[in-house]
């Protein structure tokens, strides 16, 4: 059992209620115009307001933009007045202060900011990653941060003020990237090392452990960086957990593995799952990605049985898909948008738009958000025809990895060295 830091007495029942009751609200109302985590309140990527900019540049409809310190590729979290992200500011050489912040959404200032962990010593870690990727989870008047096995924790969404902490021992290949999710009062968290695969539930409350599910797969590579999905099919809770060469889902409550479907040498596993239409859209990382819809009302072995279609051609190996109005939209890493109908897989159109894509699409008031990794954010019509309805440029000479976040009628931009209120 890791260490658990407590920073402060608290009573147990008053958070698991606070907890459990932000958990309800999250999976009873889908596509709430706050976005507490990444991809959204419904995690899917989806803002169901409308109204939202479709134009920008530098200075054209920005509110504000702010320098930030350090480096952190999590996606900001929205709730009330309020944004929170991570970062890692370096310290000297090998060593960082792993960093949990809150800024205001009206001028984008800092209100608190929180050293989680000081990281000692050597890390490896891709050109392409931080050691800030995570994005955190908000749930009443907790917030949740993971950076990998150096520290998960909760902290006080009013003052930053630490709540607990603790480690979970594994070892990433090239950092750390899934964040965690929250079901009830559990929070779930993807550990896929070079070294071991498991998944955990923490107690939301404490951090202590609830439970403890090791991945029975014996992959090639062993590394992953996806984050939990938490839906309900079959009149079952499950918690969509892909890995290497296999996507698991287990009960959220107690780690029980409820069905698993296999797919052929993929690991380095990014997306995070997407469930509509009654199916359930999993990436399947490298090296050769592909998109797998599965019936997710199976049970053991599913992979010969409830696989309702493959898409292979424009598939991704870093950007999550997107499902709007019946149709799921991806974009590879390399430019190529594809809009395939999302019950039969048949695709509607596919177009090259260029650049390199990390961050996740947003989908919203019938148009297809696609930020590339240079400050570009193309719009198009989330429509059966491609149509290109604008291309921004905001942070040129910048890299761009974050995903998006919305603030009622606003979008929430992040750079390597900027954060961005962009408004109608």
């Amino acid at each position: 059992m890791p260490a658990i830091t407590p920073a402060r007495t608290m009573t147990t029942g008053p958070c698991i209620l606070l907890t459990a009751l932000a958990s309800l609200v999250f999976h009873t109302t889908p596509l709430r115009a706050e976005w507490p985590e990444f991809r959204g309140g419904a995690a899917q990527g989806v803002a169901r307001q409308s109204g939202l900019p479709l134009t920008w540049g530098d200075h054209d409809h920005v509110a504000w933009r702010v320098r930030t310190e350090g480096l952190g590729w999590s996606s900001p979290a929205v709730v009330g007045e309020r944004i929170y992200l991570t970062t890692a500011v370096p310290r000297g050489d090998d060593v960082y202060d792993l960093t949990a912040e809150c800024r205001r959404l009206s001028d984008g200032s800092v209100l608190w900011r929180e050293v989680v962990q000081r990281q000692t010593g050597r890390v490896e870690i891709h050109s392409k990653n931080s050691h800030a990727s995570p994005s955190p989870l908000v749930a009443g008047d907790r917030v949740y941060v993971h950076f990998g096995p150096h520290a998960t924790a909760c902290l006080n969404t009013a003052d930053g003020r630490l709540v607990w902490k603790t480690r979970l021992e594994y070892k990433p290949q090239h950092g750390t990237g899934g964040s965690p999710a929250l079901f009830e009062d559990v929070l779930i968290v993807c550990c896929d090392g070079r070294d071991v695969q498991y998944v955990v539930g923490l107690e939301a409350a404490t951090g202590q452990e609830r439970w403890r599910t090791p991945r029975d797969t014996h992959p090639r590579k062993g590394f992953s960086f996806s984050t939990p999905l938490v839906i309900q099919a079959a009149g079952r809770w499950q918690a969509i957990c892909p890995g290497s060469d296999a996507v698991f889902a287990y009960d959220p409550r107690s780690g029980r593995e409820v069905w698993r479907c296999r797919y052929e040498d993929g690991y380095s596993v990014v997306p995070r799952p997407v469930y509509a239409e009654g199916l359930l859209f999993v990436c399947t990382g490298y090296d050769r990605p592909k998109i797998l819809a599965i019936d997710p009302t199976g049970s053991g072995d599913v992979t010969d049985s409830h696989v309702r279609w493959v898409l292979e051609r424009g598939a991704p190996h870093n950007p999550s898909p997107v499902v709007f109005d019946g149709a799921l939209y991806c974009v590879s890493d390399k430019g190529i948008v594809t809009c395939v109908d999302a019950r039969s897989g048949v695709e509607r159109w596919q177009e090259r738009l260029g650049g390199n894509y990390s961050a996740s699409p947003l989908a919203a008031d019938g148009r297809l958000y696609l930020q590339d990794e240079s400050g570009v954010c193309h719009v198009l019509a989330a429509a059966p025809s491609f149509q290109l309805l604008a291309t921004n440029k905001w942070a040129e000479g910048a890299r761009t990895y974050a995903s998006f976040a919305v603030a009622g009628r606003s979008l929430i931009l992040r750079s390597e060295s900027e954060l961005v209120r962009v408004d109608p």
